[in-house]
């Protein structure tokens, strides 16, 4: 007989991601990335937050609202793998699990303790605009960091990172920090691990615009920038 627990969103995300497209694929990749947790109504109370300011970073446990799925597998397709190796389903952190949580790990830029809107402002999240939420944790170092784990597969592709050439007239239209954040996800090289043709202009909403780039002789070349892109309400 299946057991069900009633899970409960106790906060909504605000980042510069209204779309999935673009997202780092683990949280810390884009250390210049802010997203603010801003609480649902009955959670609003700053007693909630009492000490919280005392920790560097946070874990995040969320869901992954956009995945639309139908019962689950036992094996995934890791993007970073190519898309055509199959990994067991709890030796990934695919999102096509038998339950879409997430975990991140974030750091704690900003308690806000309004007492009428408590929010907290966090760096290096891997989280798009309106991602429910379900709870938050203190990271601790003694216990949460285990400096002598392995990577298993991942190891393979962790230091991948490729070369961002954003031409200055482009990087010209948008704030400094706002360009500083686009050449770390872009260095990540967001398309689909699958896709190696080069040329190709691909696009996604990022913070406000529209970024359009390409892939060519192995670098991330920004290519054309829409301004007025706006993340969901």
């Amino acid at each position: 007989m299946d057991e069900m627990v009633e899970t409960r969103v106790i906060a909504r995300v605000r980042s510069e991601f209204p779309s999935k497209f673009g997202i780092p694929r683990q949280s810390g990749l884009a250390p210049a990335l802010r997203a603010r947790i801003v609480f649902e109504p009955e959670f609003r109370n700053a007693e909630a937050l009492r000490g919280i300011g005392d920790f560097s970073h946070l874990w995040l446990i969320w869901g992954f609202s956009e995945v639309k799925q139908e019962g689950w597998s036992p094996t995934v397709r890791p993007p970073r793998l190519g898309g055509n190796r199959r990994m067991g389903v709890f030796a990934t952190r695919s999102p096509f699990r038998p339950n879409p949580i997430g975990l991140s790990c974030v750091e704690l830029i900003e308690a806000d303790p309004d007492p009428k809107n408590p929010t907290l402002l966090v760096g290096g999240s891997d989280l798009m605009d309106g991602t429910p939420i379900y709870d938050i944790k203190p990271y601790l170092l003694t216990t949460d960091c285990h400096p002598e784990a392995t990577k298993g597969f991942t190891q393979e592709h962790e230091d991948y990172l490729v070369e961002v050439e954003i031409p200055e007239e482009i990087a010209q239209k948008m704030p400094q920090a706002t360009t500083e954040k686009l050449r770390q996800v872009l260095a990540q090289d967001p398309r689909p691990a699958y896709h190696h043709d080069e040329g190709r202009v691909y696009g996604f909403p990022f913070d406000g615009y529209e970024v359009r780039f390409c892939v060519t002789d192995g670098r991330v070349v920004v290519k054309g920038l829409i301004e007025g892109t706006q993340p969901s309400p």
